[in-house]
């Protein structure tokens, strides 16, 4: 995992979003989810790729599912772009890069 992807849990994600300057992307994924070691690789480009622009975070919904249950997360890998401490935008499902970049630059 890329050092600028940041794990968040259920006592740290409030905090985290709420005090973000940037957009972040939360990425909801579990360890069993084959999808969601297929957008992992992609998620640490971006990452990698836009410091300073947004931020990429990851909740695993096994370990901490209050998060999950509250943003209705039904199905992974779901991402949540967050604007100001708001969901702006949801995405569900592996994406190719250039996918979710078309999805995620009007937000930016």
């Amino acid at each position: 995992m890329s050092e600028n992807v940041s794990q968040l849990t259920d006592a740290t994600f409030d905090e985290t979003i709420g005090s973000a300057s940037e957009p972040v992307l939360v990425d909801f994924w579990a360890e069993w989810c084959g999808p969601c070691k297929m957008v992992a690789p992609i998620l640490d480009e971006i990452a990698d790729e836009k410091v300073g622009v947004i931020n990429i975070s990851k909740v695993n919904v096994d370990e901490n599912p209050n998060v999950a249950r509250r943003f209705e997360v039904m199905s992974i890998p779901t991402m949540l772009l967050f604007k100001d401490g708001e969901v702006a935008h949801k995405i569900v499902g592996a994406k190719s890069k250039a996918q979710l970049l078309d999805e995620l630059t009007p937000h930016l």
